[in-house]
């Protein structure tokens, strides 16, 4: 294998695995190939014939069993990826699960991903059930997966796929992505990127990851899988991978292209997962943030920061902290009405403004007379805020609250959906 400056090798799995579960309660007759067929015109012909084939093959099992021998399916995680009150209710009272598994080589298509969700929405759609994307962590409605699932001439949407979750460190904002896996190729990541650019970069990294994943399966062609990829260590991504990997080619989008360089960033840990970390080009000065800002002025204009075109209502720390702060009212209420559990303490997560971007703390409630002001004693230590000290007290704007959660001496026993989304951030990487 010839390795150049030019380009990155990527390892290649040997096969990748798809899972789908449809909890259910009572006995249920799955019946996939049953489901399948009553699909109808609602599946192209391909991905109905890949479904029917891969259920005629050693490739895919469908197999119900009791819900206490499959691992717990965290709330929380389920929660922070989007899951509703009545989702987790129907979970919390299943007694089996319906589980679809395919195995395939990595390429194009992931026959185990088109299959796998092919058949367990079926099976949902029979049952009256939800779908779990177990790679996801996601509930997902029958129907909407079925509409995630390749047109006539194999399109996708890419962001049914992936999904680009963010979090905050010192140097601003940590971008990764979660999806790419599930096509055999390393997920992305970002660091350092300004905070004003949340949308504008999630939509960035979104348009690599479609570029990249057209070079990876280029790549697995052939009738042999290789051991290895090679990428090209610079790549670029224009307006119109975007609008594709949204759904959205009819825009004819030519800004950019604009290059980014890629670095494979591998774990230390053999448990761990390795990353495709985006960087400027070796040759620009200053600081990464300075160059990703450029990246986004390039491909949406001067307004990037407040006018991105395309939304992405399903990232999971975005939904984390509507999920929080569309509780804030209701956890309220229960704190001056004191039903609280004893010895359970209330906390709340805010921002602290930063030249940089807010710095997020928490504080423990002590008092919350007016549904604007929160008065507490400070739960953590401030970088930016010399005067915000563990057992001070603070002062919270309701505004700035971005997550709350009930503590005992267990740990959090409700709330705290961004810091699961933190967790599953972290989990992936080991």
């Amino acid at each position: 294998m010839l390795i150049t400056d030019d380009f990155l090798p990527v390892p290649v799995p040997e096969s990748l695995t798809a899972t789908y579960l449809v909890p259910t309660s009572g006995p249920a007759d799955p019946a996939p190939a049953d489901a399948v067929a009553a699909l109808g015109g609602r599946l192209s012909g391909p991905v109905h014939d890949l479904a029917r084939q891969m259920l005629d093959s050693p490739l895919m099992t469908v197999d119900t069993r009791p819900i206490a021998e499959f691992p717990h399916l965290p709330p929380d995680l389920l929660t922070a990826f989007g899951a509703t009150d009545t989702q987790l209710a129907r979970l919390d009272a299943a007694t089996d699960l319906v589980v679809v598994q395919a195995s395939y080589r990595p390429g194009w298509p992931p026959a185990h991903e088109w299959a796998a969700r092919t058949v367990a929405s079926a099976v949902a759609e029979s049952l009256g059930a939800d779908v779990v994307d177990v790679f996801a962590l996601q509930f997902l409605d029958p129907a909407a997966a079925l509409r995630s699932l390749p047109d006539a001439e194999g399109r996708v949407r890419l962001i049914d796929w992936v999904l680009v979750p963010y979090s905050s460190d010192d140097g601003g904002l940590w971008f990764t992505t979660k999806g790419l896996r599930r096509f055999g190729l390393l997920e992305l990541q970002a660091q350092g990127v300004p905070t004003h650019l949340t949308r504008a970069w999630g939509a960035v990294m979104t348009g690599v990851a479609r570029r990249l994943l057209r070079a990876w399966t280029d790549g697995l062609a052939d009738s042999e899988v290789p051991a290895f990829v090679q990428l090209p260590v610079v790549t670029s991504v224009t307006g119109h991978d975007i609008a594709v990997a949204y759904g959205n080619p009819q825009q004819h989008d030519t800004t950019g292209p604009a290059a980014l360089r890629l670095e494979l960033d591998p774990a230390t840990d053999p448990d761990a997962d390795s990353f495709l970390t985006l960087l400027p080009p070796t040759d620009h000065p200053g600081p990464a943030g300075r160059y990703f800002a450029a990246v986004c002025a390039a491909l949406f204009g001067a307004t990037a920061q407040s006018d991105v075109r395309y939304a992405r209502p399903d990232d999971a720390m975005a939904r984390a902290i509507t999920t929080a702060r569309d509780g804030l009212p209701g956890i309220r209420e229960r704190f001056l009405a004191g039903s609280l559990p004893e010895g359970v303490q209330l906390l709340v997560k805010y921002g602290l403004p930063t030249d940089e971007g807010p710095e997020f703390v928490w504080a423990g409630v002590t008092s919350w007379t007016t549904p604007e002001r929160i008065v507490g004693a400070s739960a953590s230590d401030a970088t930016a805020d010399p005067t915000v000290r563990v057992g001070q007290p603070v002062v919270v704007d309701a505004v700035d609250v971005v997550d709350w959660a009930l503590l005992d001496g267990s740990g959090v026993i409700e709330g705290g959906w961004t810091q699961a989304v933190l967790d599953a951030g972290d989990r992936s990487q080991r």
